[in-house]
Formats: structure tokens, sequence, C-alpha cells
């Protein structure tokens, strides 16, 4: 790794060998995002001074952090501990998932479809993601966010906190301890029990917030009819690739349901809305 006073693009090149060797998805940024994150600066500082050197401390970091990202495989965001989801900057650790891009169709789909004033409940909020974005960019709705993970919650109540976004949160399972509501967004977990998942995942992200029995189903089975019965009366939930039709087929009697595809043109949000 970089010596003390090596330029940023010498630590990078060294970076990249054990990175590349490593087979990580995305070598080149997770080394410039790195970096970046071990000299305090913003990653286009990289390529304006590419023959700044790399000293002190952060030779350190960068080091430790490359070893991290290469040897044990830990995801780029738990390195640095944030992760972007929207307009957010989240905080977030090995007790929670990190947020991802199709997750923001989960958003976009309340945003949209919401009416004004809706009381919803982030089932799952884990780092908080849905439900600190939903009330950042809808602040007329009142957000109220639930997990059964104490330790999840901490990490979403001090993002709150942080970022000075009015959510409730609620330790539940579900919705047993949570108000009645007018809609439920959730990103709930999905992976069918026995899946093989990057090294990335399987060994650092939560496996509660992953796993969700031989289909992958066994939460969403319980969600939707709690959800119906603590008075939604529209549902938004996260999906796997070839769910979509088996969680329509989930809906109460008289809903109708729809899907939103990510960019991909997976279809990875299901909503279901009371006629």
């Amino acid at each position: 790794m970089a010596p003390t006073g090596v330029p940023v693009r010498d630590a990078l090149d060294s970076a990249l060998v054990a990175l590349r060797a490593a087979k990580v998805g995305t070598p080149r940024l997770d080394a410039e995002v790195l970096l970046a994150h071990a000299l305090g600066v913003d990653r286009t500082q990289l390529f304006l001074e590419p023959d700044a050197p790399v000293t002190g401390a952060a030779v350190h970091t960068f080091r430790e952090a490359v070893r991290r990202r290469s040897v044990l495989r830990e995801p780029v965001a738990y390195i640095t501990g944030t992760k972007g989801f929207r307009r957010l900057d989240l905080h977030v650790d090995g007790r929670v998932l990190i947020p991802r891009p199709e997750t923001e169709h989960l958003v976009e789909a309340a945003i949209e479809q919401l009416p004004r004033g809706a009381r919803v409940l982030d089932v799952g909020t884990g780092s908080g993601a849905v439900a600190l974005a939903l009330k950042d960019e809808r602040p007329d709705l009142d957000v109220h966010a639930s997990d059964v993970s104490e330790d999840a919650l901490h990490v979403a109540y001090a993002n709150a906190q942080r970022l000075g976004l009015d959510v409730t949160f609620h330790l539940s399972d579900l919705l047993a301890r949570t108000p009645e509501v007018d809609a439920v967004v959730s990103n709930p977990p999905y992976v069918e029990d026995g899946a093989r998942l990057e090294p990335e995942i399987a060994r650092h992200e939560p496996p509660g917030a992953l796993f969700a029995g031989m289909d992958g189903l066994d939460v969403v089975r319980r969600l939707i009819p709690a959800a119906a019965a603590a008075g939604a009366r529209w549902i938004a939930l996260e999906i796997g690739q070839g769910q979509a039709a088996a969680v329509c087929a989930l809906a109460p009697g008289g809903w109708v349901t729809g899907t939103v595809p990510d960019l991909a043109g997976v279809e990875r949000i299901v909503t279901l809305r009371e006629l």
C-alpha cells in the first residue's frame, strides 16, 4: 500500500492491484471512495490534484480500508460509515442493511401516490432510509418507522436526530406495537433461505434483514394482513426478482395491485390499494 508521501494517483494504483486481485465488483470506484474518505475530501479532489501527497494518518487509514475491502470483503459503506440515499447522507454500520438504489423506487411510489397529511409507517426501517427520505421530501406526511431490532432503531434514530427529521420510531415486530396508519411502506426481508449471496452481503449484512423462508415471502405473508388490520389502505413493498405475481396474489379481496420496475426492468415494487 501507499507509503508516506506517495501521490494520489500512485496510491490509487496500488489499491487497484489489491482490489482487482480480490475480484471486487467496482475496484476503481471503491479505491477512489476509500481514498477520498481517508483524506477527508470529495472524490472530485482526487481528479483535480492527482499529484497531491498521501501523508500522515491518511496512509494508515487508507491501507486499513483497502485491507478490509479486499481481504474481508467488507462493504465500502460500512468502512466509511456513510451511504447516500436520495438527498440524504446516512450513517450505516453492520447493524443495518446498506440502502440500495432500488429502494429509491419505493420512496418515489409513496411520494407520488400518498395523499397530503397521510400517516405512513415504514416497517423494518433499518437505517431509517425510507422513512427519513419520505419526511425529507414530503414534510406534510406523518411518518412513523418500526423495526424488530433495537440495534437498528438506534442507527435510524441517530440519523433522524442528525438530519433534523421528525420521524416517530417504534420497537415492534411488524405492526404489533404501532398506531393505526393510512399507508405502509416496507423493504422487508425477501431473500430465499440458502440463497448464495456476494461475500459483502453474506459475511457482513444482518441476516435477519435478508432472509425470509424457502421462497423469501414469509415476512410479506404476515405483513400484508397486519397492515390492512392496522388501517392501511395503501401498501408498497420492495420485492425480489420473480416474486411480483406471488405477492400480488396476497392482496386482500377487493384490493388492486400494481408493480414498479427498477432501472434493470425487474418488477421491484408491488403496490396494493383498497378500492
